[in-house]
């Protein structure tokens, strides 16, 4: 059976986040991530209480040429409806009420818990975003990585191989747009996370005893809609080991490999006009790229200075033939070989 401490919050957790004048301290936050896809992610209130159901065309009619006085078959287009289901992430927190009244610090103590909470919450559904696997997980959604998981089939055109074979990760093109990509959250509900301040109730111990609690419940629920297939492009199998131990000259070879494949990644996008285009990248690839666009080694690559219109300094920087690219923590350098 677990321990109290790990369920819920204890004294010893109350007295670390206090600083020597006894105030809430202002935490560190060292597991904190960035996951940028969740800021460019369109959202669209689905037209299910489940999700979203979206009708794609599979086949067009057949034409012909005809010569006078003979006629032309009949024929049609053919469709297919696709169900997309939305996935509940959810988490809740106890705070013994005692415990969080001390020094009359209460609103500052619930927040520094809010905040770790946001925190998982976000880097759970960037995770979900990009692996998810309904299959395997029914309670989540399928994200995207396991719907470019082929070099061949259906979607084999949008996978590009790196060639890697170890320590591997990808380059993932995304255009967000209503016909496109787009997350979707149930009919009739919020969008986005959910903050649900549950006031003071009763709490359990891992004995079974009840002690007076704040309590909070979060909520996300959202799903991810792939209405068009083609407007996304998974670059697979790139070996990061090759990355951060390079020579000077295979430095060069590879700065200007990978930013090929992007290249090859756009070109695979039937228009351009769709949506917003962006590229994510973790962090290990997005520096690699930052050091070749300081470099020179790829004139195709920039780095964008200053701050955006809301003050905020911008973390990544980078363009790619003017298409953002994105940096995005939760993207692994150990996903399985694409082939």
């Amino acid at each position: 059976m677990p321990t109290i401490g790990n369920l819920v919050l204890t004294l010893a957790d109350w007295a670390k986040r206090l600083d020597p004048s006894g105030k809430t301290s202002a935490i560190v936050e060292l597991l904190s991530q960035t996951n940028e896809i969740l800021t460019d992610m369109l959202l669209k209130e689905g037209n299910l209480p489940t999700g979203e159901r979206t009708t794609v065309r599979t086949g067009l009619p057949t034409v012909g040429f005809r010569m006078l006085n003979t006629g032309s078959p009949r024929s049609k287009s053919t469709t297919a409806q696709i169900d997309v289901h939305c996935a509940i992430l959810e988490g809740r927190s106890e705070v013994d009420k005692d415990e969080a009244d001390l020094n009359g610090n209460t609103a500052a103590y619930r927040l520094s818990e809010s905040q770790a909470f946001l925190e998982s919450m976000n880097q759970a559904m960037a995770d979900t975003l990009f692996y998810g696997n309904a299959a395997l997980n029914p309670e989540r959604f399928t994200g995207i990585a396991p719907q470019y998981n082929s070099l061949s089939g259906a979607v084999g055109g949008n996978v590009l191989s790196a060639g890697g074979t170890a320590n591997l990760t990808s380059v993932y093109l995304v255009v967000w747009g209503a016909n496109t990509v787009f997350g979707v959250f149930p009919k009739g509900s919020k969008a986005g996370l959910v903050h649900e301040d549950l006031g003071v109730g009763d709490a359990f111990d891992a004995s079974g005893n009840r002690f007076r609690a704040y309590m909070d419940r979060y909520q996300w629920k959202n799903g991810l809609a792939i209405k068009d297939w083609r407007y996304i492009v998974r670059i697979a199998n790139i070996n990061t080991a090759h990355l951060v131990a390079l020579s000077d000259t295979q430095a060069v070879t590879a700065a200007t490999f990978l930013p090929k494949l992007m290249a090859r990644a756009i070109d695979r996008v039937p228009s351009l006009n769709m949506g917003k285009m962006v590229f994510y990248a973790n962090r290990t690839v997005m520096s690699h790229l930052r050091v070749a666009a300081m470099e020179k080694a790829v004139n195709v690559l920039s780095v964008q200075e200053g701050l955006t219109q809301f003050g905020d300094r911008i973390q990544a920087g980078l363009k790619f033939l003017g298409v953002p690219v994105r940096c995005c923590d939760r993207i692994v350098n150990t996903e399985t070989q694409v082939t």
